[in-house]
């Protein structure tokens, strides 16, 4: 099943469930961990920042696969 997640990233078929990170995270991870590469300040008052940027960009993602 593919919804405003993207559906699994891993998907394991239990005989009738899909088991998985969603895509979603998936690729917010990804972002979140290209970010905190760039060397971008993440102290403390900064980490809500960095998770909400990297959602953004899973978003975006998300909606460049439906183009």
């Amino acid at each position: 099943m593919i919804d405003e997640t993207g559906g699994p990233a891993f998907p394991l078929d239990r005989d009738c469930c899909n088991v998985g990170m969603t895509l979603r995270d998936y690729f917010a991870a990804k972002a979140m961990q290209g970010l905190l590469a760039s060397g971008i300040e993440c102290g403390p008052d900064d980490v809500a920042s960095v998770v909400a940027s990297a959602y953004i960009l899973a978003d975006a993602m998300l909606k460049a696969r439906q183009a």
